[in-house]
């Protein structure tokens, strides 16, 4: 039963019902409570705990949704909806048992899915070994089925990949999908046996009996295959590797014409008449009988079309003079391409389908807050769409939108715990930095505050390579709540903005994105929105290394500094690397110069004036635990002040509830204190 809970009709004409069974928005409504009323703890209860929808997907038929939820500790939960049963929810599954996260899932048919784990095993020697592996479970949680093909004692190595979907539908073939396999070498005596076929192949997999045939026979070099929208294998990625087995970033892009059985490669692309050297094949698009691909126009990501029957040069798809392209925008079982996504000062998407931007249009236009609108699943004919709608106030919504009715159904909060806590409005700023340059970046302001002289954090993004978005954020509208001004510098090193402000990248050429970062606090304090005795600094990864090294360059402009997980020795990052297949992009990334020692701030501990708080999690992939256990101790050794945590099994995102929680609330006792001291 659908029951109207807007008096009026919402401008798309559509109806706005109350969900289907009223345990799916499956916590009742908090009670509005004003920043400083509510205790430190619950604030950071509230804020760290994860979010309640962490994946979610929509059956074939558009019956039957999963999610997979977060469980205690660092687990997950898998959960099914059926949106015409008696209004239960089934946890069916969970990684409880499994050191890794049960990263996503998806309806392979109406009563079968197949879900992803991805993990983290540690050698003898210490070295992390991320790996995936993939299973398929009833809708009812019965006769589960591992899709990764078992290793055998014999093997020579560990097998690190699990399989990934090339291709979820096949027309024709109900519940068989395509799935890379990664054959690993057999052997017992440590030489190669004859006629042993390794590196990365394609499988068509049964998920209701777990039978397979190999489709494409595997490749040493092989990196990725697409699919077109007929589950028809047409392209294929060989990376080249050295005698060493390291990647030499060096690509041969291998094509199949429709309805061919063999591979050609791909010859020389070219766009107005000029070659075009470097492109990533994204997408296959069947109509166009075309690779999808990024690359470079004018020093912004674009987005071109490429035959591949050499019968024409490249067409651009999409391209901005402003911005890059930030993503595709994919839909259906098919994952067809509809459109691309910009993010200048807020997400835009620019839709190739105008059905679909139609619908989007009427939304933003119906729902409140104007909402970032994201297209998260399908029935097999779209007729039904899986819709979540957010914004900077709202954590989100998950929608079910049933084209034949134009009816719009709540089904889930995104986060249940923040469901009607007032948030703060995140609003685009530009700032100058030294030089003149203007930065772009986000200021959040404590709702109901006067902007002048608060408390307040500088918050620089992670990566280098990657930028901060306008939009909900945990961390941020935590600190909000807790009365500090928070300003998200999108610093030169920044991706989204093109070629030339990314630069020689935030490690290269550090001192101008760490300048940018500090002129952010500068900017806070001259405009009167930040108290000069209450300003601290925080970040995440790259974030962390600015705020630390922020300390390095200018002592005395910040009173506190939070680091998470941060990069601390830039020698460290690169030898950290040579175990890994990536270490010569990695080299190259970090180049060779004074940088290097001038831009670690373990190494300049002597410079530190303000206090400092680390936190790491031990089973960090993306940088090394050993980075803030280094800097812990160079600081303590000076007699700096230092406090340090350090979480037992936990990845770079700290992917525990409560682990988030006790670190916000132990991030706003020290800053605190910080300014007190």
């Amino acid at each position: 039963m659908k029951i109207n809970i807007y008096s009026a009709r919402l401008a798309l004409g559509m109806a706005l019902a109350a969900p289907a069974c009223a345990a799916l928005v499956h916590s009742p409504a908090i009670a509005q409570e004003q920043a400083g009323e509510a205790s430190m703890r619950q604030t950071a209860e509230r804020f760290g705990v994860r979010a309640s929808v962490l994946d979610i997907s929509l059956s074939p038929s558009g019956t039957r949704i999963a999610w997979i939820a977060p469980g205690p500790g660092h687990t997950e939960v898998l959960k099914i909806f059926d949106l015409e049963g008696d209004g239960s929810i089934a946890s069916i599954a969970s990684n409880s048992e499994i050191i890794g996260d049960l990263d996503h899932c998806e309806w392979a048919s109406d009563t079968r899915l197949v879900c992803e784990i991805f993990g983290m095993s540690q050698t003898g020697g210490g070295t992390l070994l991320p790996f995936t592996r993939m299973f398929a479970i009833g809708h009812d949680g019965k006769d589960p089925l591992s899709m990764t093909q078992s290793q055998s004692l014999r093997a020579r190595g560990f097998n690190q990949e699990g399989g990934e979907i090339v291709a979820l539908d096949i027309p024709g073939e109900e519940g068989e999908i395509l799935l890379t396999r990664n054959y690993i070498e057999e052997n017992s005596i440590g030489t190669r046996l004859a006629n042993t076929k390794t590196g990365l192949g394609v499988d068509r997999f049964d998920v209701e009996n777990g039978r397979r045939r190999a489709v494409e026979q595997p490749d040493d070099e092989a990196s990725y295959y697409l699919a077109d929208d007929q589950g028809n294998i047409r392209f294929k990625l060989r990376r080249l590797t050295d005698g060493r087995g390291l990647l030499t970033g060096e690509t041969v892009h291998m094509v199949r014409p429709a309805g061919g059985s063999g591979w050609d490669r791909l010859g020389t692309v070219t766009l107005d008449g000029r070659t075009v050297e470097n492109f990533t094949p994204a997408a296959f698009d069947a109509g166009r009988d075309a690779l999808i691909a990024y690359t470079s126009i004018d020093g912004y990501r674009s987005v071109i079309a490429i035959p591949i029957d050499g019968s024409g040069e490249a067409r651009v798809l999409a391209s901005r003079d402003d911005a890059d392209v930030a993503g595709l925008v994919r839909i259906g079982r098919q994952r067809r391409v509809v459109g691309v996504s910009y993010a200048t000062e807020k997400r835009s998407v620019e839709y190739f389908d105008e059905e679909l931007a139609s619908l989007a249009r009427g939304l933003r236009q119906a729902l409140p807050n104007q909402p970032l609108i994201n297209f998260s699943g399908a029935s097999a004919d779209e007729s039904r769409l899986l819709i979540v709608a957010s914004s900077d106030t709202d954590p989100g919504t998950v929608y079910l939108y049933d084209k034949a009715t134009r009816s719009l159904e709540v089904l889930l909060a995104m986060r249940d715990a923040l469901v009607d806590v007032p948030m703060a409005t995140m609003q685009p700023v530009n700032y100058p930095a030294a030089d003149g340059t203007m930065i772009p970046g986000y200021l959040t302001l404590p709702s109901g505050s006067e902007p002048r002289d608060l408390p307040a954090i500088v918050l620089p993004h992670g990566g280098p390579a990657a930028r901060d978005y306008w939009g909900f954020d945990w961390i941020v509208q935590f600190l909000a709540a807790r009365g500090y001004a928070v300003l998200q510098p999108n610093f030169r090193g920044s991706a989204g903005y093109g070629e030339a402000w990314l630069g020689r990248n935030g490690y290269q050429a550090w001192e101008l994105a760490i300048g940018d970062v500090n002129d952010a606090g500068r900017w806070l304090v001259d405009q009167g929105i930040a108290d000069p005795g209450k300003l601290a600094i925080m970040g995440w990864s790259y974030g962390g290394y600015a705020a630390l090294q922020s300390q390095v360059v200018d002592p005395d402009l910040y009173r506190a500094v939070v680091a998470i997980a941060p990069v601390t020795d830039l020698e460290y990052l690169r030898a950290d690397a040579r175990r890994y297949t990536n270490f010569r992009l990695r080299d190259e990334q970090l180049g060779d110069g004074p940088h290097i020692a001038a831009g670690s701030p373990r190494r300049h501990a002597d410079r530190f004036a303000a206090p400092v708080a680390l936190f790491h999690g031990d089973l960090d992939l993306n940088v090394d635990v050993r980075h803030s256990r280094a800097m812990a101790d160079a600081l303590e050794d000076l007699g700096k002040s230092v406090t340090y945590t350090e979480f037992d099994d936990l990845q770079h995102d700290l992917g525990d509830s409560k682990v988030r929680s006790d670190m916000l609330e132990a991030i706003d006792a020290f800053v605190q204190s910080a300014f007190v001291g």
